[in-house]
Order: structure tokens, then sequence, then C-alpha cells
């Protein structure tokens, strides 16, 4: 796997902003919209739990599973990007990501922020 497969994040063309500051340099907020977020839970085929559990007694990087977490952070992003859009905003503030534990059957991962519009200085 390539180093592609391990990143994620925005591409130049982005129609919507997504930073994780409070402000964007040359920039200046004009208007707040309110929180926005997107939310994805996935679960672990069974092959990837038992090369897991395999791995960790030898250690090392779990590369199936780090994949798969990119993946899901990746549409979590996805989706809070689309709401922004759908509520007019073309920027998401303070943007972070929450994840854990979905009733033992797999990964909940939340990225949220602050939906804004924003303008040029």
């Amino acid at each position: 796997m390539g180093i592609e497969e391990y990143g994620g994040g925005q591409t130049a063309r982005a129609d919507v902003l997504v930073v994780t500051t409070n402000d964007v340099p040359g920039y200046q907020v004009t208007q707040v919209i309110g929180e926005v977020f997107g939310l994805t839970v996935r679960s672990r085929h069974l092959g990837s739990q038992i090369g897991a559990g395999l791995k960790s007694m030898v250690g090392g990087e779990l590369k199936g599973l780090t994949k798969t977490l990119v993946e899901t952070r990746n549409q979590a992003m996805e989706r809070l990007v689309e709401q922004a859009r759908s509520r007019g905003a073309n920027a998401v503030l303070m943007m972070r990501f929450d994840v854990s534990e979905a009733a033992d059957v797999g990964t909940e991962v939340c990225a949220y922020g602050t939906a804004a519009v924003i303008s040029a200085a």
C-alpha cells in the first residue's frame, strides 16, 4: 500500500474549506451557521479481526485496520462537508474528530465543527 492510502483531507479545489483553527488567515467570518457533523459507524470483518489478533501477538502495525480507520475518517469528513454545504457554508472552522466504540461491534467516528461563511478580507 502506498502513502496515499494512509491519509485524508481535502483536495486543493474543495468548495468548503475545513480547518482545525478558529479563523482562516486572510479571510473574515461573515456568518456563523452553527455546528455540523458527519458520522459513520464501521464494523471490522472477521478476516481483519483474526489477522489483527494474530498480528497483536508479534507486534507491528495493523495495516488493514489502519486503512479501514482512514476510510472511516474520510467518510465522516465527507458527510461533514455535505452537511455544511447544504446549510450554505463555505467553511467549517474548528473541525475535530471523535472516535469511540459502538456497542462492541464497530468503531464510531464523528467529524464535527462550526459551519461558517467566510470571505476574503
